[in-house]
């Protein structure tokens, strides 16, 4: 009786078990601190894609879209209007992307324009940058504005009342793939041809590698 009892023991303490009881234990921490490592990096992605990305623009088109195209059944007024205000917009996509800021030796924050000479600012009586070298337009410039407009025209151009409005006869698979193909495409430019620029739009205290 007292083998019985002494093997009993020594198998329900055997080292090999507490050593897998213990392992089990620690695999939903590990787990639960890669997904917040992975969460973190999707979050600190999307913030900056938000400012990079004409959202804003392309959130004012859809909101007046509807009016200006008549939901979609379009007269000939209609589609000069449509596409005035989209080539509007598309400017603004252009313009808002060559914008920049600086701070003056007071810490006041003042925008302007990148011009191939420094910053025009937009008040003539504020001295520009101290350094206006810094603040020139660049050939990265004149690409994120390229792909802010290119960003722009698709999701516009897949609206429905748009659609309906231009080119109703395009297959609705291609309406629906296309900004998806060019929102991704764009996307991975911008995080991969990073700006400097923090223009009108820009976070207060955004800092952009």
């Amino acid at each position: 009786m007292e083998d019985d009892g002494s093997s009993k023991l020594f198998i329900a303490t055997h080292p090999a078990e507490i050593s897998d009881d213990d392992d089990d234990s620690s695999e939903p921490g590990a787990d639960d601190s890669n997904l917040i490592y992975v969460l973190n990096l999707v979050l600190s992605g999307t913030a900056r894609l938000n400012v990079l990305l004409p959202t804003a623009t392309i959130l004012a088109f859809t909101i007046f879209a509807p009016l200006l195209t008549n939901d979609g059944d379009c007269s000939a007024a209609n589609r000069w209007l449509t596409a005035a205000f989209l080539l509007l917009c598309a400017a603004s996509c252009a313009f808002f992307a060559v914008t920049d800021s600086y701070r003056t030796a007071s810490g006041s924050l003042h925008y302007g324009v990148a011009t191939l000479r420094g910053m025009w600012t937009f008040s003539s009586r504020r001295k520009g940058p101290a350094e206006p070298a810094r603040y020139r337009l660049r050939w990265p410039d004149l690409f994120h504005a390229l792909m802010s407009v290119v960003a722009f025209v698709t999701f516009a151009g897949s609206h429905r009342d748009v659609v309906g409005c231009f080119y109703p006869e395009v297959p609705r698979k291609v309406i629906n793939t296309a900004p998806l193909v060019v929102g991704f495409a764009v996307s991975v430019l911008f995080v991969v041809f990073l700006t400097r620029r923090r223009g009108i739009g820009y976070p207060f205290g955004c800092v952009c590698l």
